[in-house]
């Protein structure tokens, strides 16, 4: 791995890291039954031969939000939001656990579509070169349907494997978690060198 894949993927880790930050156990815990239930249609969606049925996204919108997904994760050494099926986790998300917001996420979508396509001569944002999309993003990454999608994609690659979301463990190994049955320090590349652990009696 030469110097600029391990910077970006040391970024990568600490974005997903501090992105963390924004789902709290208390609200996970609450939604946990509708979060698993689009955890684990994400993961028969996305492993499925055919064709995926859309439960909120129509096909072109859920390619520009794949897209963006793409580019808040993108896929490198270990795989990004498009291996983790986010896309599939937000649209079961919409359906189920976060149809309050739908309605403001649907009309966030279009306005950022609208933006997109009037600064792009009518292309749309998934036809786009990553570069463009990666300006375009620049200007709106403090909206709140760019937060929200942020969020959203996190979510979707961090839940737990068994679940469906982190479609096998994409996540999980971006951040240099390791699943295993019983675990003992060091848990991973963060306390790997810490030498002051002292074993419990």
């Amino acid at each position: 791995m030469n110097s600029s894949d391990k910077h970006a993927g040391l970024s990568r880790r600490s974005f997903l890291l501090s992105s963390g930050e924004l789902l709290s156990a208390a609200w996970v815990a609450s939604h946990w039954p509708a979060i698993a239930a689009a955890a684990e249609h994400a993961e028969h969606a996305g492993g499925a031969p055919a064709a995926v049925r859309l439960q909120f996204f129509a096909t072109a919108d859920a390619a520009d939000v794949s897209a963006i997904c793409e580019q808040i994760v993108p896929s490198g050494a270990t795989g990004g939001a498009r291996e983790a099926h986010a896309v599939y986790f937000i649209d079961r998300s919409l359906a189920t656990c976060f149809s309050r917001l739908a309605p403001d996420y649907r009309a966030g979508l279009a306005g950022f579509q609208a933006q997109f396509r009037r600064n792009s001569a009518g292309r749309t944002f998934a036809a786009a070169h990553s570069d463009a999309q990666i300006a375009f993003l620049k200007t709106v990454d403090s909206s709140p349907f760019f937060e929200s999608t942020r969020m959203l994609t996190v979510l979707g690659m961090l839940a737990s494997p068994k679940y469906g979301g982190n479609f096998r463990g994409s996540g999980w190994k971006m951040l240099g978690f390791v699943d295993q049955h019983a675990f003992a320090p060091p848990f991973g590349y963060y306390d790997r060198e810490y030498t002051g652990f002292v074993p419990y009696s």
